[in-house]
């Protein structure tokens, strides 16, 4: 089971950023390898299998309560309260980020954290260090998304480019209603993803721990209002 698991996972369809590239490196085999020989039949069947690989994108079982879970695949390296990006929108006090990073062979494809409205998506150019380091937070290229969750809370993603990475993607648009863990984008060939949690809840990951995008729990969302009839027939609600 745990085998036929791994192959899913492994041989999952591509995301459609990723389909030029596949096409390419196919094209470029069969041509290349029939003119030029088998070495370069080889060295694009190679890049060809690598981008497939690369741009898999597996279902996942997103939970059903009320939860925010991670917004991409990956290994967290800071959990620490942290001030967002102005471009978020979302003020000047410092909330729990949730930093996560996605070397080559992790899935790129980014998940909403929560169900909610995207309420502000901004893009701002930089530099392209190494996403590990905290400071890919501020100097990289990045996208920023803002959402207002189903609670009226809000809540920010950060798209980070990497070393090698050249292109974020970002497949909504402001105004899109989105659901826990439904795909938005992706980032091409090793990137960052930041997570801003609603001001006052507490993260339950730690450093160095390991993510599965739109699956792993990040944090928990307080219940929604309970409405209910009152003796008298008003309306009222309780948390």
């Amino acid at each position: 089971m745990a085998l036929i698991q791994s192959l899913k996972l492994v041989l999952a369809p591509p995301h459609p950023a990723g389909k030029p590239f596949i096409i390419g490196g196919a094209a470029v085999a069969v041509i290349g390898g029939l003119l030029l020989g088998s070495w370069l039949f080889w060295l694009s069947a190679a890049f060809t299998a690598f981008c497939f690989y690369f741009f898999r994108d597996p279902d996942r079982v997103t939970p059903v309560r009320s939860v925010i879970v991670a917004p991409a695949d990956g290994r967290v390296v800071s959990v620490k309260p942290m001030v967002p990006p102005a471009e978020l929108g979302l003020g000047p006090e410092a909330r729990w980020r949730v930093a996560i990073f996605l070397s080559v062979a992790d899935v790129h494809v980014n998940r909403a954290p929560a169900a909610g409205t995207v309420t502000r998506i901004a893009y701002r150019p930089g530099k392209f260090l190494n996403a590990s380091l905290d400071k890919a937070s501020e100097d990289n290229e990045r996208n920023a998304l803002a959402m207002r969750l189903t609670n009226g809370q809000d809540l920010g993603v950060v798209q980070i480019a990497g070393l090698i990475a050249r292109r974020i993607i970002c497949d909504v648009r402001e105004g899109d209603q989105i659901g826990t863990g439904e795909r938005f984008g992706i980032i091409r060939f090793g990137s960052r993803t930041d997570l801003y949690l609603p001001v006052g809840l507490q993260p339950l990951v730690a450093e160095h721990q390991l993510m599965i995008g739109g699956e792993t729990v990040i944090a928990e969302l307080p219940p929604p209002a309970v409405v209910h009839a009152t003796p008298g027939g008003a309306m009222g609600s309780a948390l």
